[in-house]
């Protein structure tokens, strides 16, 4: 076994760990990580090398151990995979221009923004995730994780890297036919797998967004939900979403049915943190009305 680095960190009064860790997360089961109570694992290919994180929060804060060639850049980012580099100045006075905003706000506060800082896991997910059912892209994603995943470093029995840029852009396209993924959303994988040390250099979720959406099959939803987990953007919102613009207009103005025109409109005043204001509308479940079928579940494998 690798030597193991490990630092301690402070978490401010009120923090959720396991709220602010959670959307680092597949649904459910997610192979290169997971959330038992107050232990959390995280695998990744860090600039230095493959590695795995454990954060355990106790009384006093975390602990943040890590473990393989990367373990000590992951230990240096501890603190923003945990969301205690999250910054929440002004945000009170932004939500206090909505009562809801403001109430939520309020009820979760101890809950902070992750960041990674590595794109890629997340550009992969979000490229499943275009325009089909969770439970679909989800299946993909842990096949795919599967199929190309290596078993990380450490002491966590069954934890798996994600898998390395380079093996999804010398596979092709129709190999993934078989995960339930169509040659759309496979070419825009290629495309950025072939890009991923470019992307993963960028210094800000801006530069990060701006070289997303210049790739084919990559538009704005996409890029928001990377760089909401990769980069920590509170004002990341995913123009483009099925629910989001319905549930912004009920919400915020009453309206059972909302544009993404409509839901930047009513997001505004909250500018800087509109993607946060989403998240707090989700956390405390608020949904438009429903009206007609559900997506249906398909499977592009026996197409």
């Amino acid at each position: 076994m690798t030597s193991e680095v490990i630092r301690r960190l402070e978490a401010p009064e009120h923090y959720h760990f396991g709220a602010s860790v959670r959307p680092i997360l597949l649904p459910k089961y997610d192979p290169g990580g997971r959330l038992d109570g107050d232990t959390f694992w995280h695998a990744a290919r860090t600039p230095d090398g493959p590695a795995t994180l454990r954060l355990v929060r106790d009384a006093g804060g975390l602990t943040a151990t890590a473990w393989g060639a990367g373990r000590d850049w992951l230990v240096e980012h501890a603190d923003a995979i945990a969301g205690l580099r999250d910054d929440l100045d002004g945000f009170a006075e932004l939500a206090a221009a909505h009562p809801l905003v403001a109430r939520l706000a309020r009820t979760f506060q101890g809950v902070r923004l992750p960041a990674t800082h590595r794109l890629f896991p997340r550009l992969l997910r979000a490229i499943l995730e275009q325009k089909v059912t969770g439970k679909e892209a989800h299946r993909a994603y842990r096949m795919i994780g599967r199929k190309f995943g290596e078993p990380a470093p450490g002491p966590a029995d069954g934890l798996m890297l994600p898998p390395d840029p380079a093996a999804i852009a010398a596979t092709p396209y129709w190999v993934f036919h078989p995960f339930g993924v169509e040659q759309r959303r496979t070419q825009a994988l290629l495309r950025v797998a072939l890009i991923a040390d470019r992307l993963e250099q960028c210094a800000d979720a801006e530069e990060a967004t701006r070289r997303m959406v210049a790739v084919p099959g990559i538009g704005p939803w996409t890029a928001a939900e990377v760089v909401r987990v990769a980069f920590g953007d509170p004002d990341a919102v995913s123009v483009g979403d099925l629910h989001i613009p319905n549930t912004v207009a009920w919400a915020l103005a009453g309206e059972a049915r909302g544009t993404d025109e409509r839901m930047l409109e009513l997001l505004e005043p909250f500018r800087g943190h509109r993607g946060r204001v989403c998240d707090l509308l989700a956390a405390g479940g608020l949904g438009a009305p429903r009206f007609g079928p559900r997506m249906p579940i398909r499977s592009f494998a026996r197409f």
